[in-house]
């Protein structure tokens, strides 16, 4: 464990999005099979709507007018599953996404544009599709690959309904075996695959459920395998908890911070929050509503991890293993925009899931990966759409909101103010949760001189701060206000 983690420079600038292959965009220039959904259709578990690769290019430059520099795709190798998580072949992008080439093409064109691309890697568990799994289905006790996984007895039950399978799997799902990462054959497979995709030019790994292999020298030997290739490679585990285990400079960078969702699932939504939905994930309970409790959830959060950890957390509202915020919210819109408003101005990379910037909605797998309605500009919400590039153009015009320090400055009933502050330039954020309009003062401390100016972003106003406080701010209800120093003229 590091005493000071080395984590890459560049997530600190990051705002990523994030895409579901199958359901984001489809191109005509990738073949498809004929038994397709038709795109729109309601999502269903096993159904293909033919999102790919070169659907992604075809819109980058919407993504790029939008703010976005990082894209975290799920899966992409090959698998008989909409959602690629059950792993064919781990060294071919599936045919259906338009193969290895289109991976090249998407990787190159999103570089040109300063876009990086971070996969997502299965390492916990394969598929019965998977060679090696496959070879053991075919030749049992005599098979060369029976090491690669923990089989019980023979013959195996893959197929069978009714039989619980005889070899270590995932959550008991037969479909998905998992791998023996105590063989060192295994081990040297799956760090050759992180090092491959790497090399292919990959700027990092999202890692699926990484805790259940539970060897931590796995992980440090894919760090160093990784690093070696590319230094600033980005290691970001899927991890719902705390994850201090993991996060001490030696193995991963950073994880899907869940918690940061809980905590702005309680404050923002709070009482219109969407309880079966939200039961259905460990997110539930999400604890207290109200500011105090919020400010103390995030600053335990904070608190838990070195500040280059904090600094490069994937910070997401939602994503494609829980329902959209905006349905967990009842539909309510300001929850969603005060919460977005939140994770642009906290420290660490914020994540949006598609479609959640033009209102798409849904509740859990698969209503929440539905198809991206390119189809339909009609049903998009523009004024969130504008409202999310306003607050990721804020993000990227102001290093302290990606680079500075952060600190609490009020919170009580249900308003929330902080500060970040970097060398000369503070931005200091207002938040009103609640459903009445709020009016108060918000000392600022040492922060900022008497008498400086502060320009409100979106706004021509100014404040000027009187004896270390900002005095008589007024938010109306479910708003949200944002007060910096000048930028400099030069």
């Amino acid at each position: 464990m590091a005493d000071d983690p080395q984590t890459p420079d560049w997530v600190r600038d990051a705002v990523f999005y994030q895409i579901f292959p199958d359901r984001f965009a489809r191109s005509v220039l990738v073949p498809k099979p004929g038994h397709l959904d038709e795109w729109g259709a309601p999502p269903t578990y096993h159904g293909y709507q033919g999102g790919d690769l070169l659907g992604v290019v075809e819109h980058l430059d919407y993504l790029s007018d939008l703010g976005i520099n990082a894209l975290y795709f799920t899966p992409v190798f090959q698998s008989a599953s909409n959602h690629r998580y059950h792993t064919h072949d781990y060294e071919k992008v599936d045919p259906m996404l338009g193969g290895n080439p289109a991976l090249r093409r998407l990787i190159d064109e999103a570089h040109e544009r300063g876009i990086r691309i971070v996969l997502d890697g299965v390492f916990n568990h394969a598929s019965r599709g998977f060679f090696p799994f496959h070879d053991i289905l075919e030749n049992g006790a005599d098979s060369a690959y029976l090491d690669w996984f923990t089989v019980k007895e023979f013959p195996l039950h893959a197929y069978d309904p009714e039989k619980a399978p005889n070899y270590a799997a995932w959550w008991g799902l037969p479909a998905l075996p998992k791998f023996n990462t105590n063989s060192p054959e295994v081990r040297e497979f799956l760090w050759g695959i992180g090092r491959k995709w790497i090399e292919f030019g990959a700027d990092g790994w999202r890692l699926d459920v990484p805790n259940e292999i539970e060897d931590d020298e796995f992980w440090r030997e894919f760090r160093r395998r990784v690093r070696a290739i590319n230094p600033e490679a980005y290691i970001v585990g899927e991890v719902w908890s705390d994850a201090v285990r993991w996060l001490g400079g030696d193995m991963w960078d950073a994880v899907m911070n869940y918690q940061f969702t809980r905590a702005c699932l309680a404050f923002f939504a709070g009482d219109v929050l969407n309880m079966d939905d939200l039961k259905r994930t460990s997110l539930h309970p999400t604890g207290d509503p109200g500011a105090p409790a919020f400010r103390k959830a995030i600053e335990r959060l904070i608190g838990l991890y070195h500040p280059n950890v904090s600094a490069v957390m994937l910070n997401l509202l939602d994503s494609h293993d829980m329902a959209r915020f905006l349905t967990l919210a009842s539909g309510d819109r300001s929850a969603l925009e005060l919460a977005t408003l939140f994770q642009m101005t906290y420290p660490g990379a914020p994540s949006i899931y598609y479609g959640d910037e033009i209102g798409l909605a849904g509740g859990h797998d698969p209503a929440n990966r539905a198809a991206f309605p390119w189809h339909r500009p009609d049903s998009w919400n523009t004024e969130l759409l504008h409202c999310f590039q306003r607050m990721i153009a804020l993000r990227r015009s102001r290093p302290a909101l990606r680079r500075g320090s952060f600190q609490f400055l009020h919170a009580e009933d249900d308003v929330i103010g902080y500060a970040r502050q970097l060398g000369d330039e503070v931005v200091l954020v207002a938040i009103n949760a609640g459903r009445m309009p709020r009016r108060f003062d918000l000392e600022t401390g040492n922060l900022l001189p008497d008498g400086a100016v502060l320009e409100q972003s979106w706004a021509r106003h100014s404040v000027r701060v009187e004896g270390a406080t900002v005095r008589g701010i007024e938010l109306g209800p479910r708003s949200g206000l944002v007060l910096a120093t000048p930028r400099s003229s030069s």
